[in-house]
């Protein structure tokens, strides 16, 4: 721009002069609002704008006898074939050409022995610099558009990751706290209403069990922990750990090829293994427990099995939530396991209680 009004001749107020002159802005205005957002100009507007513009670089070639009239024709069409769909922008190009070339060709104006004719069909050629540079800027868009999805992607990935962990967490919470918190609090109420009867030995004894349950609340949230730990041990270290933690040393026989399973694997396992016993002690006291860890090659099984009680059920501590086996169909569920427990009919455990679960990997 700053070159076609430092050269263009003639320029000045009045006859051609002023032609020049208006030419010059119309084509530095049409060349300047390809600066302009796309969003401030209408869809509908952009051809009709490009069209006024092809044609005021025409006729500035025609009524200019000197300069660098020519150059706008080159640059707009090179806006042209970004701003435009191919079709159109290929369809106004070759307009330009022609026009170009037709003022040249058949000498429209002082300037036409200066510039071959077949210069102004050049003047269509940029568009395909811009058609390139258009499929570039829409490669890129579409690239930061997958990016962006892909990141939006992983954000509900992790979010949903994070909802399903707390879930995890609090049904291991619930799972420890549920059936301790119950019975512990049946016991205290127990002392407490026994100590307006006078016999000490009876609150004494609630609040023995009371202690006794703590204990083993304890115990199992130490458990708990154990399981939700990332560096935890592998499954047959952290099941016999577990094992001889709650006085069943030797009670863990292991069949198969031993092998690593997945995190969430072991923790569910240990889960079930930890309610399993948990009720084994509350509904049979003393009974002896076997546990069974089979390594198939397309699953892994758990089957924890205890005889009948060979102690008094205590019946002052409750039955707990009542949530535990539901606790742990709900894990096997989202092992996309199976489970299937119930009393034991026959063997030296006859009268006693099997659950077993099998999970898929």
């Amino acid at each position: 721009m700053v070159a076609a009004f430092w050269t263009v001749r003639p320029l000045g107020p009045s006859g051609r002069g002023l032609a020049v002159a208006v030419l010059l802005l119309v084509n530095s205005a049409a060349l300047a609002a390809r600066h302009l957002p796309e969003d401030w100009i209408p869809p509908r507007l952009v051809p009709v704008w490009l069209t006024l513009g092809i044609v005021a670089a025409a006729a500035l070639i025609g009524v200019s006898s000197t300069g660098s009239s020519y150059l706008f024709a080159y640059f707009l069409v090179g806006h042209i074939g970004v701003r435009l769909e191919p079709r159109k922008s290929l369809t106004l190009a070759a307009l330009c050409g022609l026009l170009c070339g037709g003022v040249l060709y058949f000498r429209l104006g002082p300037g036409h022995n200066l510039l071959p004719w077949t210069l102004g069909l050049t003047t269509g050629g940029p568009v395909l610099i811009g058609i390139l540079n258009r499929s570039r800027e829409k490669a890129f868009a579409a690239a930061l558009s997958a990016a962006e999805s892909a990141e939006r992607a992983a954000r509900a990935e992790a979010r949903t990751a994070v909802l399903t962990e707390r879930s995890r967490i609090a049904r291991d919470v619930h799972d420890v706290l549920a059936h301790s918190l119950a019975g512990i609090n049946m016991q205290l109420e127990l002392a407490d209403a026994l100590i307006d009867t006078g016999d000490l030995e009876r609150v004494r004894e609630a609040n023995r069990k009371a202690h006794s349950m703590v204990k083993e609340s304890l115990k199992q949230a130490q458990w708990t922990v154990h399981a939700l730990r990332e560096d935890a041990l592998p499954l047959v270290e952290s099941l016999t750990a577990m094992l001889d933690t709650s006085g069943h040393r030797d009670a863990l026989t292991v069949t198969g090829t031993v092998r690593e399973v997945p995190s969430r694997v072991t923790q569910g396992l240990l889960r079930i293994a930890q309610e399993s016993l948990t009720n084994a002690a509350r509904h049979a006291p003393g009974a002896e427990v076997r546990v069974e860890l089979a390594f198939g090659a397309a699953s892994t099984t758990l089957r924890i099995r205890n005889g009948p009680a060979t102690r008094t059920v205590n019946t002052g501590t409750g039955t707990g939530s009542g949530m535990g086996l539901i606790g742990i169909r709900e894990r096997v569920a989202l092992l996309e396991g199976t489970i299937t427990a119930g009393p034991v009919t026959e063997g030296p455990e006859a009268g006693g209680w099997q659950v077993e679960t099998v999970i898929p990997g």
